[in-house]
């Protein structure tokens, strides 16, 4: 294979693996560090969609534990008026929670992904 061909394809999937990579991130927790700590600072509430058992072996401090299952029935517990920073394990969970969120009306619901990131 000629040379410049094969470095023109290396680069071609580079940038896809790049890009992939990013939508992926986003998907699994689309705020920044930065956003995520002027959240808290507002005043933000951390919610912890996994499991009971999961939470109990390590967990953010101060953050409330609705697992995923629960939460539909559990989102009085909110308050609307603050933001609301939602986590899990991976990303995963937390991303479908934002979606059952504002489905719900919720406006003001971020998703940071893995529960280690809202340390």
């Amino acid at each position: 294979m000629n040379p410049v061909r094969l470095i023109f394809y290396l680069a071609i999937a580079f940038a896809a693996l790049f890009v992939i990579k990013h939508i992926l991130l986003f998907l699994r927790g689309g705020i920044s560090l930065e956003n995520l700590n002027a959240l808290k600072t507002r005043g933000a509430l951390v919610v912890d969609v996994r499991t009971s058992g999961e939470f109990a072996q390590r967990s953010a401090p101060g953050s409330l534990n609705i697992p995923l299952d629960q939460l539909l029935r559990r989102m009085d517990e909110l308050d609307r008026s603050k933001p609301i920073i939602l986590c899990c394990a991976s990303g995963s969970r937390s991303a479908n929670a934002l979606r059952f969120l504002q489905q719900a009306g919720y406006t003001d619901v971020h998703n940071a992904g893995p529960w280690q990131r809202t340390l």
